[in-house]
């Protein structure tokens, strides 16, 4: 997904091309990771201190709170920790080591999106997916499965048909069903939270006659509806799955306006509930980048507590901070940009602890060497902005990864208590 940031309520806008759905977003090249390899290196190991190797046995426990894994750290707050995971990045002993016990939950990147699950009608290939589950079932890991419906990483077959008239309107809705439906029962009692659908809706720089309201394939296709049918189709096949709204830029609340996708969202949840629809959750994908205005940890907590207002869990579910990358990569140029990527990702977390409805907090892949954006262009040039995960490229922790270390381990009562779970609604 092609995401770059604006100042003022919406933080990250994105790129549109003629090609969005069959596009492969956040597949991650490497062809950037050598000459990002050690960009950070000298900034992070200043601040950040040294790791210990994957492969080295410790001489003896260190209990301290730099010493402890973000999902240690978060069990007392009965938040889960979680990160986005390739499973063909699993053969890197390093990344699987950090990948298995940093984090109390995980999700599928791509392994579970349409185009990778059903290539061919009718024909469908559970192995990557299946790889993803049985790495997160042999670590104790709860999985948020990703991604039900969405307008993006569709198979061929699909939107082909559709074009060429092969496939009708009816027939259309009939293969959704099956999809989400085959899906959620294939994983039935696996998987804790499913995005259920995805990006619904346009931003204030896409939005027709001045105003927010649905886009994409399904929308074209089938009209709103759609999104409150997916949620009753998942619910039939699993009771027991929290079932979540997922989109970016929904970070902060605007004016309200018809502008404030964020005021949209709440809207649309707010009907969804008061018709009946099971969504049990609304996740804020936190998408950004250190070139545009902060968010304090307050805007974020208010955020999420009118969500919760609405009888429903949220969670942060896609984070990252990239950084547009200086002409010459100093620890001058670095530091600064490693700071400021250090204070988005604590205010998100300080949001999320200070709201008892945020049941999860997920980066969205944790080490510059695997983040999709190495290679993606927010409009200055594919790979330009970087750098956004919490691990370098030689998986040293950042400064990122620091903070919120000590954001989980000093938080405390009164004004950070236990979650509260989500309860699947009927």
């Amino acid at each position: 997904m092609s995401r770059t940031s604006t100042p003022g309520a919406s933080r990250t806008t994105r790129t549109t091309t003629s090609t969005r759905t069959t596009t492969h977003p956040r597949r991650r090249g490497r062809a950037l990771a050598a000459t990002l390899a050690g960009l950070a290196l000298t900034a992070v190991t200043a601040t950040a201190g040294p790791a210990r190797p994957a492969s080295a046995a410790p001489v003896h426990e260190d209990r301290t709170p730099q010493g402890r894994t973000l999902g240690d750290l978060a069990a007392r707050h009965d938040l889960a920790i979680g990160t986005a995971v390739d499973p063909a990045a699993l053969i890197d002993p390093r990344y699987r080591s950090i990948a298995s016990t940093e984090f109390t939950s995980v999700t599928a990147e791509n392994a579970m999106k349409w185009e990778v699950t059903e290539p061919v009608r009718g024909t469908y290939d559970w192995s990557a997916a299946e790889r993803f589950m049985a790495f997160a079932e042999r670590n104790d890991q709860k999985v948020r499965g990703h991604v039900l419906v969405w307008n993006n990483q569709l198979p061929a077959w699909l939107t082909e048909g559709v074009a060429s008239g092969a496939i009708d309107r009816a027939e259309l809705r009939g293969i959704l069903k099956k999809h989400v439906q085959d899906t959620v029962r294939h994983f039935k009692g696996r998987v804790w939270q499913w995005d259920v659908v995805n990006e619904a809706v346009t931003d204030s720089y896409d939005a027709v006659d001045g105003r927010i309201g649905y886009k994409g394939f399904w929308a074209e296709q089938l009209g709103p509806g759609y999104v409150a049918d997916a949620f009753r189709w998942a619910r039939e096949a699993d009771p027991k799955a929290l079932l979540f709204y997922n989109d970016y830029n929904i970070d902060a609340f605007g004016d309200g306006g018809p502008l404030d996708k964020t005021a949209f969202v709440y809207r649309m949840v707010k009907r969804l509930r008061e018709n009946g629809v099971p969504i049990d959750g609304v996740g804020s994908q936190a998408h950004l980048s250190t070139r545009y205005g902060n968010y304090s940890a307050f805007q974020i907590a208010d955020t999420l507590e009118r969500f919760a207002g609405l009888g429903v869990a949220t969670a942060l579910t896609e984070v990252d901070v990239r950084n547009l990358l200086p002409a010459e990569a100093t620890s001058d140029a670095l530091n600064p940009l490693l700071q400021a990527q250090a204070f988005d990702y604590s205010a998100l977390l300080t949001g999320c602890l200070a709201s008892r409805h945020c049941i999860s907090y997920t980066v969205w892949g944790f080490d510059d060497n695997h983040s999709w954006t190495n290679t993606w262009d927010f409009g200055s040039g594919p790979g330009r902005e970087a750098l956004a995960a919490i691990y370098d490229t030689g998986y040293q922790p950042k400064p990122a990864y620091r903070a919120l270390q000590a954001d989980l381990a000093y938080s405390a009562p009164p004004l950070v208590q236990r979650r509260i779970p989500q309860r699947p609604t009927p």
